[in-house]
């Protein structure tokens, strides 16, 4: 009897599919336009650089949540760590390029993120914990969407893309986790 609903495999498809389909919307010849014939709008590098450094951190703290919920649950490691590695990935594609100068007067320099906060003694409530996270990331990075310039924007359709796709994952993981 064939299974219905949606599958691991068909969450995958959907999710790259989408992942595609924003990177080449923003594909195109050289002539400063978007899909449709719209000239591509301006965005002060000011913005893309705090768009940038907060989906930075944001990735930094769940970095860190992903090894206190590894550690905490070691029979979680080995489904994790494929997830981990794609954050941490996603957290050197979007970080900011290192400009020639010094930072801003009053900016902080690489600040260390917020406290991950504890880890639930249950291994299936923290793997739940970890997928409502990447649902937030997810949904940060469709947000940022609005304000960010065309390659910063298919960057973090692509990564939202993933953070959804890792979000039904850890779901399915947290099925699959015995207490």
């Amino acid at each position: 009897m064939r299974r219905t609903g949606t599958t691991r495999r068909g969450a995958l498809t959907a999710t790259g599919a989408l992942a595609l389909g924003a990177v080449l919307t923003g594909c195109g010849g050289d002539d400063g336009a978007t899909g449709g014939g719209r000239p591509a709008r301006a965005v002060p590098e000011r913005t893309e650089r705090t768009l940038r450094e907060r989906a930075v951190r944001d990735g930094a703290l769940l970095l860190a949540r992903y090894d206190l919920v590894a550690g905490a649950h070691p029979a979680t490691a080995a489904g994790l760590a494929p997830l981990r590695a794609a954050v941490a990935e996603h957290g050197r594609a979007l970080a900011p390029p290192r400009a020639e100068d010094a930072p801003e007067k009053g900016a902080p320099k690489d600040a260390p993120p917020a406290d991950p906060g504890p880890v639930p003694a249950d291994p299936k409530a923290a793997v739940k914990e970890l997928a409502t996270a990447e649902r937030r990331r997810a949904d940060a990075h469709a947000e940022a969407l609005l304000t960010a310039g065309p390659e910063l924007a298919r960057l973090l359709a692509s990564v939202a893309a993933a953070a959804a796709a890792h979000a039904y994952l850890l779901t399915e993981l947290a099925e699959e986790t015995a207490a």
